[in-house]
């Protein structure tokens, strides 16, 4: 299996890769980069141009299996709509990522193309065995299944939700509201999580999605990591996840909290464009399958 490694956003260095690129030749799998991957423009992994360049000729390259995007920080906005997707529709593979790449995911969701939400080259050192593990089995097509504890906030009944799961950064998808990027969240479960943000922008942005119609026909919302979140010196008055919600709790959905994948080390792998089974059961766990096929 060829796994192309691109860098969408901010510039990695080789350094950097060393982990990811040993790792995936100790697990069977091939990747395909070059020297561009370390291009350099100011923040940014070269130029949009290159970058474009270089994500379209993986795309369109039949010898590529997935295409495992580097790393995020910023700048895939402001590539996406250089790509061409004529060929990769009919031809398509995974993009794998997760943070800024959330605008791919959105993009190919659009597409009706899964996606993989997953660790990235440059921290996955950093990622447990299980999250690793986990990318794998959705790299070559298993079944994934998580457990986790309740987190009584949502004060969710029993239940089973099926549906397919959509989502990634709440920034980010924020920043595509109103564009033809952003995911159709109409009957689907959305997944969101975040990173070194306030309280208060959270509830902004969770309201910003709220009042674009994005948050009423939910199957589901799966809230994941919130990882430094900040409060101010004078206290906001309540946690993120009441911030989050509140702004939801009118609708008739289950909304559950502390999926474990986003910025943290238990970033468990997710194919977005796919169906799952989320069920909330006997008060004490949450699982959620992704059949992955």
């Amino acid at each position: 299996m060829n796994i192309a490694i691109a860098a969408p956003a901010r510039k990695v260095s080789p350094d950097e890769m060393e982990y990811a690129i040993r790792w995936l030749h100790d697990h069977g799998f091939e990747s395909v980069f070059d020297n561009r991957l370390y291009a350099v423009d100011n923040i940014a992994a070269g130029s949009d141009a290159l970058r474009a360049s270089i994500i379209q000729e993986y795309m369109d390259r039949d010898d590529i299996d997935a295409i495992w995007m580097a790393r995020g920080g910023y700048g895939s906005i402001r590539i996406i709509d250089k790509l061409d997707f004529t060929r990769f529709v009919q031809h398509p593979k995974p993009i794998v990522g997760f943070s800024d790449v959330t605008v791919f995911h959105s993009k190919l969701s659009r597409l009706g193309i899964p996606s993989i939400h997953a660790s990235m080259p440059h921290i996955l050192a950093n990622k447990t065995p299980e999250a690793q593990q986990s990318l794998i089995d959705a790299l070559t097509g298993k079944p994934l299944h998580y457990e986790w504890p309740i987190n009584p906030m949502g004060g969710n009944p029993t239940c089973t939700i099926q549906g397919v799961i959509v989502g990634g950064n709440l920034s980010v998808l924020c920043g595509m509201l109103g564009s033809n990027s952003f995911p159709d969240t109409d009957n689907r479960i959305l997944f969101i999580e975040e990173v070194d943000e306030y309280i208060y922008h959270v509830e902004r942005m969770m309201y910003a999605l709220k009042r674009a119609g994005k948050l009423a026909h939910l199957k589901a919302l799966v809230v994941g990591g919130l990882t430094e979140i900040h409060d101010n010196p004078d206290p906001f008055g309540k946690s993120v996840e009441q911030a989050i919600f509140d702004v939801v709790k009118d609708y008739d959905y289950p909304v559950v909290f502390g999926f474990p994948a986003g910025h943290q080390p238990e970033n468990r792998a997710i194919v977005f464009g796919k169906e799952i089974h989320l069920t909330v059961g006997n008060g004490k766990n949450i699982s959620l399958q992704n059949q992955n096929k």
